[in-house]
């Protein structure tokens, strides 16, 4: 499989806490990766400087084969690298469907008319209305944002990823703060959706990840511990140990 996204010794420090410390990974087209670890192990600071949100002190971020590493946040949006927020961002005041087609016309120039009303534009409309569907909300189209239920915040939240015209999606804590059946239900999209994005996941739900992940990663102290498939992980005394809370046999 050929490799969408690549950090090379992928570097951020605040003074003499160095938080992610030459980080590198892979992840291949039509691959699920996850990331895990403890609390403070870095991962959402990492998140932050795949998406282009945080700066790096050190290190190169590789994106579709090109070296992305100088590009701001919303030119590697564009460029199809698209992250779902840890914490919902969506427009209040807007209809489940106004947001997704929100979503498609700022991320797609050629379809953004600032003269005409949002929904009139069909090209973005359709863009937002396949994207609903997508992840189930296609019922909920003319909904206030404002009515919605968490795990159905989180849903849109996807939706107005996907309507961006992804090619790769990061997500952070997608299940944070979710039931056990909101849980099993983004478990379920996101097996479709990996059938056609390479996805970058940060969970706590170790459930979740056994059941979704190609291949995990374990951050620990801001350096990549471990890296393989889930039977791997599970297999690993000192994964276990460390992040699974479980006492090694050895």
């Amino acid at each position: 499989m050929s490799t969408i996204l690549r950090t090379d010794n992928l570097t951020k420090r605040y003074g003499s806490l160095v938080v992610t410390d030459g980080v590198s990974l892979t992840v291949n087209q039509g691959e699920l990766h996850a990331v895990i670890g403890p609390n403070g192990a870095g991962k959402t600071t990492l998140i932050n400087q795949i998406s282009g949100e945080l700066s790096s002190d050190g290190g190169r971020v590789w994106f579709d084969g090109k070296d992305i590493t100088r590009l701001q946040a919303h030119h590697r949006a564009r460029s199809g690298l698209l992250r779902s927020y840890q914490i919902t961002s969506i427009f209040e005041e807007f209809t489940v469907l106004e947001n997704a087609t929100f979503s498609a016309l700022a991320a797609r120039d050629h379809v953004f008319s600032f003269w005409k009303p949002m929904l009139e534009n069909v090209q973005g409309r359709g863009f937002a209305e396949e994207a609903l569907d997508a992840v189930g909300l296609a019922h909920r189209a003319s909904t206030s944002a404002s009515e919605l239920g968490y795990g159905e915040r989180r849903q849109l939240e996807l939706a107005m990823s996907l309507a961006a015209g992804p090619k790769f999606l990061l997500l952070d804590e997608p299940m944070a703060g979710m039931s056990s059946q909101e849980s099993a239900s983004v478990v379920q999209l996101l097996k479709k959706l990996k059938q056609r994005y390479a996805i970058l996941l940060v969970e706590h739900d170790m459930d979740a990840v056994f059941a979704l992940a190609d291949r995990i990663s374990v951050l620990v102290y801001g350096k990549v511990f471990f890296t393989g498939t889930p039977e791997e992980i599970k297999r690993n005394h000192e994964v276990r140990a460390i992040y699974l809370g479980e006492e090694s046999a050895d």
